[in-house]
């Protein structure tokens, strides 16, 4: 199955804003992962968010603080659309037919928490995130 769901990068101030969101919309926060608790560890402050979910009614909004030298994030071109498939190569043939004659800022491969993930902008300029989770119990030991 399918599905798109949008996904907000920060510039270190994630937390402060899914709390700001959650208190005004009465929302839940379903995951926070922070970056020292991770494989990624030393990419960012140790409490930086890595990942978050907050589910706002019947929408569930991800959120992450941009540790990237690479990919500066200003107001605008700081969301996402966030594309979750279960099958490889429905998402490996989705972000290659979206990828053309757009800019591909990662390309489609397998990362310690999916079994694909990748990012483009495409030819419109909206950005998009693919990602095939693993199956739990790899996801489990990946983020141990």
């Amino acid at each position: 199955m399918i599905g798109v769901k949008p996904y907000i990068a920060f510039n270190g101030n994630c937390e402060e804003a899914v709390n700001f969101y959650k208190e005004c919309m009465g929302g839940e926060i379903l995951y926070i992962g922070r970056y020292g608790d991770s494989p990624m560890k030393g990419k960012g402050p140790d409490n930086a968010v890595m990942h978050c979910s907050l589910k706002i009614g019947d929408t569930v909004i991800m959120a992450c603080d941009n540790m990237s030298d690479e990919h500066k994030i200003t107001p605008g071109n700081n969301i996402s659309l966030a594309v979750g498939s279960g099958d490889i190569a429905q998402a490996e043939s989705i972000f290659d037919k979206m990828s053309a004659d757009g800019n591909v800022t990662m390309p489609i491969q397998e990362t310690f928490w999916a079994e694909r993930f990748g990012m483009l902008t495409d030819k419109f300029g909206i950005n998009w995130m693919f990602n095939v989770d693993k199956p739990e119990s790899d996801h489990a030991k990946a983020t141990a």
